[in-house]
């Protein structure tokens, strides 16, 4: 039986994989080479990454791949993703190359505005408790002025504060609901430390307070939101539908409706919906990944927004109108170009300047545009040829090599299977028939 370890964190990393190889792996040779294999040869890189987070013991890679050929307002871009799912690039890849020459992506920036809440109970007289933050709002923003200071020098700030009562939801429960401008970053760090400051602000005030008759605030928790529906971004791509035109099966009349009917039933069928937006996610992931932003924020943000109207739905949009095929998307992106790992990471800055080194609002754009070109190319395929076809030729590289084959075998089974149907089955049987002869 395994016990637990007092310390573990003060263990030198030699240590710490000694430790967990030894009580938690079979092979344990196996699992400290593997794990040592993974570490960068130059120490001093590989130091800084092994102080990104605690207790690191390697690196974990995933694959750094180029999506080019993205036009984007007139603008040509390569867009860097990182991902370890077969077919994604590719897919992204065919989408800017469908749209190239059909006037490209047009994109809006609709909002940058970011949240956060100062979440406290009350148990007094409301309309005193909104009386009493009516007169001490300016002293809550001028209590944060060192703080914000020098991001209102570059034209961000606080844009506002105001007075939330919840107690429909929760009995004594209020809200600071405050909202900023965060330009360039990201702006975790700077929204929690104003909304702290808040915090300390509203006690105090509490305390000194005549206007309330029972002064006591209790300050549950202060703390930024991922859910950001005014940091909102729009991409899309339009053209005449005749241009639809690249799939003999289909004419561009029915192609274009199979895509507006595919959205549609996203739009109403909440199963249909998870998968599509996963779909949208990978192309935003992706470069949200590449970039050094946080995924998981992005990804609870957006699939808030998809729920935002009661209903699971798609993030993005298609009609048909006077003769035109247009298809869009508007999804919550709260991204930094500075600051976090962007200054850190050498594959982020890599990637930052792949993109020509954008603004927050321009990164918020590229990602959009990842996003609704992933989920052109997976409707597109879905409503022609189905997933699978191209899916599984794009997989057929990982279960040769799984199966362990040379790079010659991959060569003949890669050509072989350029006219054949790829299943797991039937790789593995050709790849043994292979073998055999």
């Amino acid at each position: 039986m395994i016990s637990p370890i007092e310390g573990f964190s003060k263990l030198t990393k030699e240590e710490k994989i000694d430790w967990i190889a030894k009580h938690y792996t079979v092979d344990v040779a196996t699992t400290k080479r593997v794990l040592k294999t993974y570490w960068n040869t130059d120490s001093k890189l590989q130091k800084l990454h092994d102080e990104f987070i605690e207790n690191t013991l390697t690196n974990y890679y995933l694959p750094f791949a180029i999506a080019p050929n993205f036009l984007i307002n007139n603008k040509l871009y390569a867009i860097p993703m990182v991902i370890e799912e077969s077919s994604v690039v590719a897919a992204a890849s065919k989408a800017a190359k469908f749209w190239l020459n059909r006037g490209g992506f047009k994109t809006t920036i609709l909002g940058t505005e970011k949240v956060g809440q100062v979440h406290f109970m009350y148990k007094g007289n409301q309309e005193k408790l909104r009386l009493f933050f009516d007169e001490i709002k300016p002293k809550l923003i001028s209590s944060a002025i060192l703080l914000t200071k020098n991001m209102e020098k570059r034209g961000g700030g606080i844009s506002n504060i105001a007075l939330r009562n919840k107690t429909a939801d929760l009995k004594n429960y209020y809200q600071l609901h405050c909202t900023f401008e965060t330009m360039d970053a990201m702006g975790a760090n700077f929204i929690n430390s104003c909304l702290e400051q808040f915090a300390k602000c509203l006690k105090s005030e509490a305390k000194n307070s005549t206007l309330l008759s029972d002064p006591e605030i209790e300050i549950v928790m202060s703390i930024l939101s991922n859910y950001v529906p005014n940091c909102l971004v729009k991409a899309e791509v339009s053209c005449p539908v005749e241009e639809l035109n690249e799939d003999a099966s289909f004419s561009s009349d029915v192609f274009a409706r199979k895509m507006v009917q595919a959205v549609e039933i996203a739009k109403v069928e909440p199963y249909r919906a998870v998968t599509h937006n996963k779909g949208i996610m990978n192309g935003v992931d992706a470069v949200v990944l590449a970039t050094g932003n946080d995924f998981r924020a992005i990804e609870a943000g957006v699939h808030a927004y998809a729920s935002k109207n009661g209903n699971y739905t798609s993030l993005t949009d298609a009609k048909i109108e006077n003769g035109m095929f247009t298809f869009w998307i508007e999804i919550p992106l709260a991204l930094g170009t500075i600051g976090g790992l962007t200054s850190l990471h050498p594959l982020v800055k890599v990637a930052l300047e792949i993109l020509q080194k954008p603004s927050a609002e321009e990164l918020m754009q590229l990602v959009a545009v990842a996003g609704l070109a992933q989920n052109f190319a997976a409707i597109r395929s879905l409503v022609t040829t189905g997933i699978q076809q191209g899916h599984m030729k794009m997989h057929l590289l990982n279960m040769l090599n799984q199966m362990g084959a040379t790079e010659e075998e991959k060569k003949k089974l890669v050509h072989h299977f350029k006219e054949h149907t790829v299943t797991h089955a039937l790789v593995n049987e050709a790849f043994q028939k292979l073998r055999s002869n």
